[in-house]
């Protein structure tokens, strides 16, 4: 691995992963290549390693089969790590056909151009495609059948599906991680996180989906990039992998602590908690998440941040970010 091409690296974990592969790898260049959609944005990329000489940014959708062609050639690429992703729920349940065209039609474009250019492909893919748990059923391992309940999900579990058929059909060189639900800093405000720190400080009720008890593995975004990292460099080729943090409280749980942390870092006159509101919830919501990580571990990953640690970074990074410090 010497040249990358990073979809998506101008969103949320690619651009933490941008940062971090840098960082690990003086002698990398990363590439990029970025549609800037809704949740991108360039400041992401601000502070790079080496002022970010070694990363260059293309804005292109991947759909752009032709364009993509170019840049693998003109950057000498071996590896393209593919984080682009339309990766909203909601979104995909008001508009799928969105959902599809970047998620399965943007992945196969990928394929079609690593195989044309024999490259090292890997999928960041997501816990969502399993389904949902119950309550007392075992963690999903790499062997447990799909059964997505979104338009997103189905759109990533039909990519996964397309990675493995290049693999066994074309000899690709791949691998898929699967990750729990990540946070952190560079998110964008649509997400539960960062959503609900955003609301509490404008005084905006937090909306809490039905009875806010889906439970979610809240992973941080820097653990993430350290197990791709660790997949990329000794992971088997033609293997998945799940990445989580094994911490499982629900939503409402997670709301309340972010709460209490506002409180104590940027205290006011009312109770952030209050603010609080169960609204409808969303339609064929999931209940419970949860990954064996067994494989991974393997390879000698493990998560570093707690979720107490984690959610406290997270906050003060956000209130510095807008401005509240």
């Amino acid at each position: 691995m010497k040249n990358i091409l990073v979809t998506g690296g101008a969103g949320f974990i690619g651009s933490n992963f941008i940062h971090y592969a840098l960082a690990q790898d003086p002698d990398i260049v990363i590439v990029n290549y970025d549609a800037l959609t809704y949740a991108a944005n360039l400041h992401n990329l601000f502070e790079l390693p080496d002022g970010g000489a070694r990363h260059h940014f293309e804005h292109a959708n991947i759909c752009d089969k032709d364009y993509l062609a170019l840049v693998i050639d003109k950057y000498h690429i071996d590896t393209i790590v593919h984080f682009a992703a339309e990766s909203h729920v909601d979104n995909s349940i008001e508009a799928p056909r969105v959902c599809v065209d970047t998620n399965v039609m943007g992945t196969l474009t990928l394929l079609e151009a690593a195989r044309a250019h024999d490259l090292r492909f890997h999928q960041v893919s997501t816990d969502e495609v399993y389904g949902s748990l119950g309550p007392s059923e075992a963690p999903w391992t790499e062997d447990s059948p799909y059964r997505p309940h979104s338009p997103y999900s189905a759109s990533k579990a039909a990519a996964d599906h397309l990675v493995r058929a290049y693999g066994r059909t074309y000899g690709l060189q791949y691998t898929i991680t699967h990750s729990t639900n990540n946070y952190g800093p560079r998110q964008h405000r649509e997400k539960l996180i960062p959503m609900t720190i955003w609301n509490a400080l404008e005084g905006n009720p937090i909306p809490i989906y039905g009875d806010g008890h889906q439970i979610r593995d809240w992973l941080h975004v820097e653990d993430h990039c350290a197990a791709i990292w660790k997949v990329l460099q000794e992971g088997e080729i033609g293997e998945s992998y799940h990445v989580g943090a094994g911490g499982q409280p629900d939503n409402l749980t997670v709301v309340g602590w972010i709460c209490a942390l506002l409180a104590f870092e940027y205290p006011c006159n009312t109770s952030y908690a209050d603010l609080m509101t169960h609204v409808t919830d969303r339609p064929g919501h999931d209940t419970r998440y949860e990954l064996d990580t067994t494989k991974i571990k393997g390879l000698g990953w493990k998560p570093e941040v707690g979720l107490g640690e984690g959610l406290l970074q997270t906050t003060r990074w956000y209130l510095k970010k807008w401005g509240k410090v």
